[in-house]
């Protein structure tokens, strides 16, 4: 737990109380800069093991504030680990196909595309997740996040994995 005794913008130790934050602590404004802090600030460090069982529950199907109430983070830091992990993946996922003998494969590889949009902050704001993926594994293949157009599917038909050109065949959902 940091105690403040003093602003930390301008160094001056004159508060006034200004209303609650969201998780009800007292929140005070400095007379000096008007810059808002919280006196009593909880600073929790999530260690390793907490991020790995973060990284394997996200893989499950379970909602992100459940992820939040079971390991005790807060969404936002969520949302910036997941930010996070999106970044440090590479821009080729490099996938292989699912490697079996060629007696027992019989037709050919199936591939499913399809999108879907959100909105950021505010509904005017769409984004648009293309996803493809395997149709009998149910891997992720290629992935593009942008908007609902002609550009953006041409940049998911490009970042399928050089197998898939080949020997794929793609479809659309119906």
């Amino acid at each position: 737990m940091v105690v403040r005794e003093a602003c930390p913008a301008c160094g001056s130790n004159r508060f006034k109380r200004n209303g609650h934050i969201h998780t009800g602590q007292q929140n005070h404004q400095c007379q000096a800069c008007g810059r808002q802090c919280v006196l009593h600030a909880d600073n929790r460090i999530i260690d390793a093991a907490q991020r790995t069982l973060v990284e394997r529950l996200l893989c499950e199907k379970i909602s992100l504030h459940g992820i939040c109430r079971t390991v005790g983070v807060s969404i936002r830091w969520l949302m910036g680990f997941m930010t996070a992990c999106f970044a440090a993946l590479p821009d080729h996922l490099h996938v292989r196909p699912v490697a079996t003998p060629r007696d027992v494969r019989i037709g050919r590889l199936e591939v499913e595309a399809d999108e879907m949009w959100s909105f950021v902050k505010q509904k005017a704001n769409k984004q648009w997740v293309w996803i493809a993926m395997d149709k009998q594994t149910r891997q992720l293949i290629a992935c593009h996040v942008g908007d609902r157009s002609h550009d953006s599917a041409q940049q998911l038909w490009a970042n399928r994995p050089a197998e898939y050109r080949e020997q794929a065949t793609f479809s659309t959902d119906q």
